[in-house]
């Protein structure tokens, strides 16, 4: 089967052949049809989506028109949307409700985008595979024995399930390229600071960022355009070059475009299936005139170590705001102390508990320097390596992951092995690099991703990269059998 796209939509909206109510109503449909077996979405409000739907109509019909206009989208839970629930996953968070919207979230309401649903994802966005939400498992629709990838596992599952023909995530570590790799969709995590963080509930602050979601790089760009630029509520936040050229992306080969192929990447520890998939995908870009350059990036391999002592700690300082006095659920203890402690032990679940030792520990008197000023310095060597790289090339080409989606309970037991999982997307976060995921074949029936990396705001030549190579081929059209 062949997945309508945001512009294959987008078209139909203003031909006049497709209302948004239309698309509204089918995409409701289809969680109310497909969800019980997926768990992509925690929840909806049918009536206001169909209210903004009627809106955007009505804006249809007099002329105007925005990249993502009557288009249906789905967002992660970790982000405000007004007057509806923000779990991020977790049970400490029962009964809260937002009392505004995120700025990305605002933004594409402005523009005419309608939310249909709040997402499932990984607890407080800790989780590299989908299976630590509070709720339930999100199952991966290639094979719902397997992993959906993690944390945006329902933003992702939305978009490769045909819920809605776009989505946002947020990506700390990978969490959107990770289950975009396992899923068959594009996902993009932007330059830091192009997305407004403002309204997106903080997990590790230095790397989180909002990812926008979609079937193909031209639907990233959309949405992409209409959130992107400088938010007074957001001081990290930054104006993105060229934002005005990215919809339309226009066909274009890669003629004369370097591509760096890091040697840290390519060795050990790729599936021999996914390798296959990945260099096949690099001969099409080679086909289409990008020219492979061998580089090192020598300081790699801290990139873990680095990553999760800087986002432990962080998490530590972060998730402390939830303590059952201000919002969110609460023990009944007649002592503060106990109420704070036992509201925090029933709310948080093992992995979420994990972190906030972790990070607690790496914080403490006598292990600062040892532990956090450490990975601080590897963060900068690594930040080095890109940069020297792109003094030699434009962008670099790896893989998302060592192979493809795999079952339900093969990494719980195992938390080191989970981890490894973002082997291959903690350093682009550290660096605060954007870098894209996106559908480059299959291996044994399972999707396998592609991951291309660019210097600081580079993300107009990331998208236009990666709408060339699918411009040229059809791997990011396919869908899971699913019933219509």
């Amino acid at each position: 089967m062949t997945l309508s796209t945001a512009m294959d939509w987008r078209g139909g909206l203003d031909a006049g052949d497709l209302s948004a109510e239309v698309l509204v109503r089918r995409s409701l449909d289809r969680i109310q049809s497909l969800d019980p077996t997926l768990h992509a979405v925690l929840t909806t409000d049918a009536d206001r989506s169909l209210a903004l739907a009627q809106a955007a109509d009505r804006r249809l019909q007099a002329g105007e028109r925005t990249p993502v206009l009557g288009l249906p989208v789905v967002l992660k839970d970790n982000l405000n949307w007004m007057g509806l629930p923000t779990t991020c996953g977790s049970a400490v968070l029962e009964g809260y409700r937002s009392p505004y919207d995120a700025t990305v979230v605002s933004r594409l309401l402005a523009a005419g985008a309608i939310p249909i649903a709040k997402a499932n994802m990984d607890e407080f966005a800790m989780g590299s595979s989908g299976e630590f939400s509070a709720f339930s498992p999100t199952r991966n629709p290639w094979d719902t024995t397997r992993v959906p990838g993690g944390s945006s596992s329902g933003s992702v599952v939305s978009v490769a399930a045909g819920y809605a023909p776009l989505a946002l995530g947020s990506d700390t570590g990978g969490s959107v390229r990770l289950p975009a790799s396992f899923c068959n969709v594009t996902a993009l995590r932007p330059t830091y600071g192009v997305l407004s963080r403002y309204g997106l509930t903080a997990m590790a602050s230095s790397l989180d960022v909002v990812g926008p979601i979609g079937a193909s790089a031209a639907d990233v760009a959309s949405v992409l355009q209409v959130m992107a630029g400088r938010d007074p509520l957001d001081s990290t936040s930054v104006e993105l070059p060229q934002v005005g050229d990215l919809f339309p992306l226009l066909p274009a080969d890669l003629r004369g475009l370097k591509i760096g192929l890091p040697s840290e990447y390519w060795g050990e520890g790729l599936e021999p299936g996914t390798r296959g998939v990945l260099e096949a995908a690099l001969g099409e870009l080679d086909r289409l005139g990008a020219s492979p350059v061998k580089i090192r990036l020598p300081h790699t391999r801290y990139a873990i170590d680095a990553y999760y002592l800087i986002c432990t700690s962080e998490v530590s300082s972060n998730l402390s705001r939830f303590d059952g006095v201000r919002y969110g659920s609460r023990a009944e203890r007649d002592d503060l102390t106990d109420m704070i402690s036992d509201t925090r032990d029933r709310g948080f679940g093992a992995e979420a508990k994990r972190r906030i030792l972790l990070g607690t520990f790496c914080l403490s008197r006598g292990y600062y320097d040892a532990f956090y000023l450490k990975a601080l310095k590897a963060r900068t060597l690594i930040t080095r390596d890109f940069l020297e790289a792109f003094a030699q090339v434009d962008l670099l080409a790896t893989p998302i992951s060592p192979g493809t989606a795999f079952p339900f309970g093969a990494k719980t037991g195992d938390p080191l092995s989970m981890y490894l999982a973002d082997v291959y997307t903690v350093t682009t976060s550290l660096a605060g690099l954007p870098s894209l995921s996106m559908p480059a074949g299959f291996s044994e029936g399972l999707p396998v991703g592609l991951q291309l990396i660019g210097p600081p705001l580079s993300d107009v030549r990331l998208l236009a990269a990666a709408h060339a190579y699918q411009q040229a081929t059809s791997h990011h059209l396919k869908t899971p059998s699913l019933p219509s």
